[in-house]
């Protein structure tokens, strides 16, 4: 029997801020206890070969380890290895396989048994288990689908009656709310713990898509995947991560922002995976120096137009500023792949740019996310990129020059061939290899043009765009520093 649509039971009533005051959330706690359960999961490590001489019994004795069987089979000795007196290679052995146990927490959707919970509490697991409440009884979890760039996941198990969390509007937040963390720390059993929102779209690096609610309520290992709650008892984010030196709560945590978590939820119960908008193109933070060249600190500035992509076809440019999509406002490179991958695939968007200092508006067609063809053109070797010009010497990139150093055929500039060591330039980042693609938004396709272009720019600073390790990226240089 098919069953209906997924779609996660909401309350996106404004939140009552008058009752956070209360002196106690018991009344809280008690309606969402029952939507929050813990998640036990476990692995096979296969166990490592052990150097031939670890075979001598002294040794195994010394480690612990097993004395081998004499019907044990024999191995091969590695080229230059022991052999015995007999000419037969030394038993080969291994390290015995051992189970790994993960533990976290998990927040009921359906009364039939679908459960959210983080990817990594149940990556690469040989066996999940829930248990609910109190109850001993531990259900086994099939794992319907993950999403690893938000690290979330999808489990179902074979029960009824269950009763459903009330999911809220994470838009709705804001710095000082009351929130509670409910989950299964340190796998003590049900707990709860109490603080407020510390900071919103917060990013850690540690994934595709990140726009954490920060919270200084504990958030303990196993925590993961459980629940954090708003006064009224509705989930607005699923536990994530912490900051600590310790392993242990630090007053930092992390939850995944509940509008995220429901439509990845949705699409994979409903479609088996998670569809996602693309627009290509790589975009860079609008740091102080490139805020005070484009006149603006919000946006997602494009350092590079994928090719033949929906963003080319629009007509978006290096230099863009994405300031709006439909109706939502860009606050930051972060923002901009967030509110594209929640649009269709094959939708028509209206992106607004800020481009020369003028606003205007392109029309794009969203293709799908390729998270294995985007894996692919990231693989380039990585570098740091930073930027500059006197002191810099240029020169051509020749046919040998771009095969060596593996250069598209579409990037064209002027390679730097020297740069002085205490030079502006070095100091602020540039460095031999780069290409030097554009000058205060001019284009150069050699070395003459880069020479001609340095000299007529007047002014100390200067906006450089180059291509390094298969990335463009926009660099603010300032010839006085």
């Amino acid at each position: 029997e098919k069953r209906p649509p997924l779609t996660l039971q909401t309350d996106t009533r404004p939140i009552n801020r008058d009752a956070a005051e209360r002196v106690s959330y018991a009344s809280v706690v008690k309606r969402t206890a029952a939507s929050v359960v813990y998640v036990f999961s476990s692995k096979t490590v296969r166990g490592q070969d052990l150097a031939p001489y670890l075979s001598d019994p002294r040794f195994r004795r010394f480690f612990d380890l097993p004395l081998p069987r004499e019907d044990e089979e024999e191995g091969t000795a590695p080229r230059g290895g022991d052999r015995n007196r007999g000419g037969k290679s030394a038993p080969r052995s291994r390290l015995p396989d051992r189970t790994q146990q993960g533990l976290g927490s998990g927040v009921v959707v359906t009364t039939d048994g679908y459960i959210l919970t983080n990817n990594h509490v149940v990556d690469g697991a040989d066996d999940v288990r829930v248990s609910i409440g109190d109850s001993n009884k531990r259900y086994e979890a099939k794992i319907i689908g993950r999403d690893a760039p938000t690290d979330l996941a999808v489990l179902k198990i074979d029960a009824t009656g269950l009763t459903p969390a009330t999911f809220g509007d994470s838009d709705q937040l804001q710095v000082g709310d009351v929130v509670l963390a409910i989950g299964n720390p340190f796998g003590v059993g049900q707990s709860v713990s109490r603080g407020i929102v510390s900071a919103l779209s917060r990013g850690m690096g540690i994934g595709t898509f990140e726009d954490f609610i920060q919270t200084d309520a504990a958030i303990n290992p196993g925590n993961s995947g459980g629940a954090l709650l708003d006064t009224e008892g509705r989930v607005i984010g699923i536990n994530n991560a912490i900051i600590s030196r310790t392993g242990g709560f630090a007053g930092v945590g992390f939850a995944i922002p509940v509008n995220l978590v429901r439509f990845v939820a949705e699409q994979i119960v409903n479609k088996g995976r998670v569809e996602r908008g693309f627009l290509g193109v790589r975009t860079q933070e609008l740091t102080e120096e490139l805020t005070s060249q484009f006149g603006t600190e919000r946006g997602a500035l494009i350092s590079e137009v994928t090719e033949d992509s929906p963003a080319e076809k629009a007509g978006l440019k290096s230099g863009d500023i994405i300031t709006r999509v439909n109706t939502i406002e860009i606050r930051d490179s972060r923002h901009l792949p967030l509110v594209v991958s929640q649009i269709a695939p094959g939708s028509d968007v209206a992106i607004e740019v800020l481009r020369n200092g003028a606003k205007t508006t392109l029309n794009a067609k969203l293709a799908r996310r390729d998270e294995e063809a985007i894996a692919r053109s990231d693989r380039a070797p990585g570098a740091k990129d930073e930027g500059v010009l006197n002191g810099v010497g240029v020169g051509d990139i020749t046919t040998e020059l771009r095969a060596q150093l593996q250069i598209p055929v579409r990037v064209k500039g002027a390679i730097i061939t020297s740069i002085e060591a205490d030079s502006p330039a070095a100091r602020q980042g540039l460095r031999e290899g780069d290409i030097i693609m554009e000058l205060d938004r001019r284009p150069c396709t050699n070395a003459a043009e880069a020479v001609k272009l340095s000299e007529e720019i007047k002014g100390p600073k200067v906006l450089v765009l180059v291509w390094r390790a298969g990335r463009t990226r926009y660099l603010a240089i300032d010839e006085s520093k």
